[in-house]
């Protein structure tokens, strides 16, 4: 007999007193720093807005609550928070475990969401409920925000990719799209997530230079990277495959050429292990705290229709730097 899973529901928050409102839906997302991030940037700008976390699985209910029109003022049929949520006015982030699911239900999603195959964003076109990934903008940033020569560091040289999944796909197409790279390794654990990675990739249309670099032997023949995105968790390495997978990134990193490297890792620390040999070896490191910045200030501009230099980056940077360095102690 199969075991009904429990649906995770929330209170509905108070919105009365604000003129817009949107919300982070997931679940768990407890440790995100989105909310405080887009709370700053709405304050800066002197808006009456509000974001707030909705930790929720109940993506049915809560995808035919905001498609039914019938919802409007029955109260004994909807909760508050989705009636709230039919006129949400500036849009949603989407996060695990929802990226893949809510696309089907969406009115339309840009070319880079449906090039990642993932939504993290939502904002309306008038009427429409449009998808988008600000993923890839946060990865792209973060290596234009934070490299002063380009040129010397990763322009003209294969990038490389740690990881496999969503996280893997952004990475792979912002290197690929944004970036220039037409080589780029792939190097993880697990060869079926890399090769999930590389078939996706390649039905989009970018996965031709894709190469999966599997054996310390195989990385010693290869060119050197110029940018690395590092797209898993902070752990030593403890099986075979592990091992192995770090061996080749220890190998890649000692090459000739010095780079930037992206650790998108940034919780509950931003320096982590892969960072700290990246940083022994002579590369730059980029904390995983600016591309997290990049991809919600890509929302805010959705959101708000303000240009990045129109936005509250140095203030919010701080913000966040401060809430890091509390978890960090």
């Amino acid at each position: 007999m199969a075991v009904k899973q429990e649906i995770i529901r929330c209170p509905a928050p108070a919105t009365d007193h604000l003129e817009r409102f949107g919300f982070l839906f997931g679940y768990p997302i407890a440790h995100s720093l989105s909310p405080l991030l887009h709370q700053t940037v709405f304050q800066n700008l002197g808006l009456n807005w509000d974001y707030f976390p909705l930790p929720s699985t109940d993506v049915e209910s809560f995808l035919k609550l905001v498609r039914d029109p019938r919802c409007y003022g029955k109260l004994q049929f909807c909760s508050q928070l989705f009636l709230q949520l039919l006129m949400l006015p500036i849009g949603s982030s989407v996060t695990m475990p929802h990226k893949v699911n809510i696309i089907p239900h969406l009115d339309e999603i840009t070319p880079e969401g449906r090039a990642v195959g993932a939504c993290n964003t939502i904002f309306r076109r008038g009427e429409k409920l449009v998808g988008t990934n600000t993923d890839t903008i946060g990865v792209r940033e973060a290596f234009v925000q934070n490299v002063a020569a380009p040129g010397q560091v990763y322009e003209g040289r294969p990038g490389l990719v740690i990881g496999g999944g969503g996280a893997a796909r952004s990475a792979v197409y912002a290197l690929h799209a944004f970036m220039g790279c037409k080589t780029i390794y792939l190097v993880n654990r697990d060869p079926s997530e890399v090769e999930a990675v590389m078939s996706w990739c390649k039905s989009q249309g970018y996965g031709e230079g894709l190469r999966h670099v599997s054996t310390a032997a195989e990385a010693e023949t290869l060119e050197g990277a110029g940018a690395i995105v590092a797209c898993v968790p902070n752990f030593p390495p403890v099986t075979q495959a592990e091992v192995e997978a770090r061996k080749i990134i220890e190998i890649f990193l000692a090459k000739p050429h010095k780079g930037a490297i992206l650790e998108m890792c940034y919780h509950p620390t931003p320096y982590t292990e892969v960072g700290n040999l990246a940083e022994k070896a002579g590369w730059q490191v980029i904390l995983g705290t600016e591309a997290m910045l990049y991809q919600g200030f890509e929302q805010d501009r959705f959101w708000t229709g303000k240009e990045l230099e129109e936005l509250p980056v140095k203030v919010t940077k701080e913000v966040i730097a401060v809430e890091l360095a509390k978890a960090r102690h």
